[in-house]
């Protein structure tokens, strides 16, 4: 039986929601390949939103409204599971070694004062702050009590299974490639932590941390330590089972596992000198895990580019605080379909907000193209009073350009650059052979543009079969990564045979496309101008169809008209017109039709002069987007007169 919705990942992100999802009725099924990997058993169980002062507003409510919710959570998971989470209100001490911020909301202790809160401090402390609200949970005794809830409430779990890709098609998840077959279910949840990125581009990677545990000797009457020390970057967090743990080290080292005596080292020392009986307590275990981290350090929540996915990930060091809550809104947003406000601020498309090219919007949002007109005053009149556009989206990113220009057949790089510049495109196609090659033209290709603003189109030019497409296409996508474009699937899709007149071949392209689409690519085929095959290209999957208008390079202009307006009127996906313009008028008759964008290359590179000529192509691809919207006039056999023939002067 097909489940409601199947949860990726059994970390404790993973475990709340399905038992808040089956809680409300819900048939659900979580996968994991390791429960036990999940970061939430290599944690400490900190619930500290005011020790961390969590600067972002949004971000603070969030952990906050979960702190609030933790006490009721867990008695109901300890009801649920028959086992105890050792939640524990007992507070965290700051102790600080050197005066700075008076002003956080929280107890100011000096040094006479805070030894009666905590004795055993270093001599270097000079006072520190208490936060009274913050809390720990045993992180591996919730674990257990979550797999064991689940269970108990009959979500069904499904562990050793490894994820290998989420199959797309149409904005829509269809399935879950595995390790033990295709899993599918009406509703889909990301919630796989660390390992988001490699199951979707989000930009999530994973941030070690290295950790210990000592134990309080027998011979120590009383548990020393009641409440956590939160120093600087060091934590010591004690459990009633005489268990302490210290943590953590911040490592971006991918996932190189192990622990490394540097990191054991530094943990140690700053533990000793915020703390210095700890220095006789013998180690009891050393370990080691991922976090999942984004680039502003603040989780992803809702919404994906797919209508049947949503996200939950991302959690970084508040994964385990942010559980209750991040329960409650997603089960809220799928079951209930419910927005809480204070998704909008941890929406996957921020990330994209943030670049300069301002890629990625809410699908909501429309834009304009930046045109103006002036009106019988002489004043400009802004074109977003003239008509609205939807904007450009492809692979759940949004683009403001329909401009998308190459990097081959320049002079020299200084010319390209100039003319990627002039031509205020926002995506530029690489031929990733070409580039690990250093073929001629394309020495240091990769490093000379900036691709903070520009999103990269790996290709696979120079591909003439399916299986070597596929192969350049994950290249592709690595180059991609180390350029600092994580999150970045894209592949122009190019698989041709034809040496002399460069078509491409269509069984080809559609076999590389369905493995590709399987692998999680937003893939843009390059292909002739075949509706039905169009047509086949979006059926598996494909972000875009990008029908040649004529023999690539040719310059011979549109001789595919007709079967690119089927194209167009039948496709649900962009329609991007690429090969053979050779002039600003046939770019904006192009647009004319009603295509979504352009891909001009050999027109800009070969031109007398590339940058003018790549400003022109742009002019030319708004005014024709502008005259597609405006309509135009219907074509008569007859003449008809501008001015009325009524009022007009005569003789009689």
């Amino acid at each position: 039986m097909t489940s409601d919705i199947l949860i990726i990942g059994g970390g404790i992100i993973g475990l709340a929601i399905a038992i808040e999802l089956k809680k409300r009725g819900a048939n659900v099924t979580a996968i994991s390949h390791d429960f036990h990997a999940a970061s939430a058993h290599k944690a400490a169980g900190m619930l500290a939103p005011s020790a961390e002062k969590i600067a972002n507003q949004a971000m603070n409510e969030l952990c906050r409204r979960s702190l609030h919710l933790y006490p009721d959570w867990t008695h109901k998971l300890e009801e649920l599971s028959g086992l105890d989470t050792n939640y524990w209100g007992c507070g965290i001490l700051a102790p600080v070694y050197e005066v700075g911020d008076t002003t956080p909301p929280a107890y100011w202790l000096d040094r006479q004062t805070i030894d009666y809160y905590q004795q055993g401090l270093g001599e270097e402390v000079i006072g520190g702050w208490w936060y009274p609200e913050d809390a720990q949970v045993d992180n591996r005794a919730l674990a257990q009590a979550l797999l064991t809830a689940a269970q108990n409430l009959g979500v069904e779990l499904k562990e050793g299974i490894k994820v290998q890709s989420i199959g797309q098609k149409q904005q829509q998840v269809f399935g879950v490639q595995t390790n033990a077959g295709t899993i599918s279910a009406d509703h889909y949840i990301l919630a796989a932590g660390a390992w988001t990125n490699e199951l979707f581009p989000l930009p999530v990677r994973p941030r070690k941390g290295q950790m210990l545990s000592v134990r309080v000797p027998e011979f120590v009457p009383e548990i020393p330590l009641a409440r956590i020390l939160y120093g600087e970057e060091i934590y010591i967090v004690p459990r009633r089972d005489r268990r302490i743990i210290i943590g953590a080290t911040n490592e971006d080292v991918g996932f190189t596992p192990h622990n490394t005596p540097a990191g054991i080292q530094t943990l140690l020392q700053q533990a000793i000198r915020l703390y210095p009986p700890i220095q006789n307590y013998p180690i009891e275990e050393l370990w080691w895990g991922f976090r999942p981290a984004t680039p502003d350090e603040l989780p992803i929540l809702g919404t994906s580019p797919c209508q049947n996915l949503t996200f939950a990930t991302g959690h970084y060091r508040n994964g385990i605080l942010l559980a209750p809550l991040t329960a409650a809104l997603i089960a809220d947003l799928i079951w209930e379909q419910k927005s809480d406000y204070l998704l909008t601020n941890f929406h996957y498309s921020r990330f994209h907000h943030q670049s300069s090219t301002s890629m990625l919007t809410h699908p909501t949002i429309k834009t304009t193209i930046d045109v103006a007109t002036t009106n019988h005053n002489g004043r400009d009149v802004p074109a977003e009073r003239l008509y609205e556009d939807k904007p450009l989206i492809i692979g759940g990113k949004t683009f403001q350009s329909r401009l998308m220009t190459g990097t081959g057949k320049y002079r020299n790089v200084e010319e390209m650059l100039s003319s990627v510049t002039a031509s205020g495109c926002q995506i530029v196609t690489v031929a990733v052979r070409r580039v690990q090659t250093n073929a001629p033209g394309h020495e240091g290709l990769a490093e000379a543009l900036d691709w903070t603003k520009i999103w990269m189109l790996p290709n696979t030019a120079g591909c003439q079969t399916a299986e070597d497409a596929v192969r350049v296409a994950r290249l592709g996508r690595e180059m991609a990564k180390l350029l600092g474009q994580e999150d970045n699937n894209f592949v122009k899709l190019e698989v041709i045979p034809d040496l002399k007149y460069l078509l491409p071949d269509p069984i080809g392209t559609l076999q590389a496309a369905e493995q590709l689409v399987k692998e999680g690519f937003a893939v843009l085929p390059y292909i002739n101008a075949d509706p039905m095959l169009a047509l086949r290209l979006e059926e598996v999957g494909c972000a875009t169809v990008m029908p040649l208008a004529s023999p690539i390079g040719s310059g011979q202009g549109l001789k595919t008209t007709a079967n690119i307006q089927i194209i167009i009127e039948n496709a649900k996906v962009p329609v991007v017109v690429d090969a053979g313009i050779g002039s600003p008028s046939e770019a904006a008759q192009a647009m004319e039709l009603g295509a979504d964008a352009l891909l001009i290359n050999s027109a800009i590179a070969l031109s007398k002069n590339p940058p003018a000529m790549a400003q022109a192509m742009k002019l030319a691809t708004v005014a024709g987007r502008l005259a597609y919207l405006a309509g135009r006039m219907p074509v008569k056999d007859y003449a008809s007169a501008s001015s009325p023939l009524t009022g007009t002067i005569t003789n009689n």
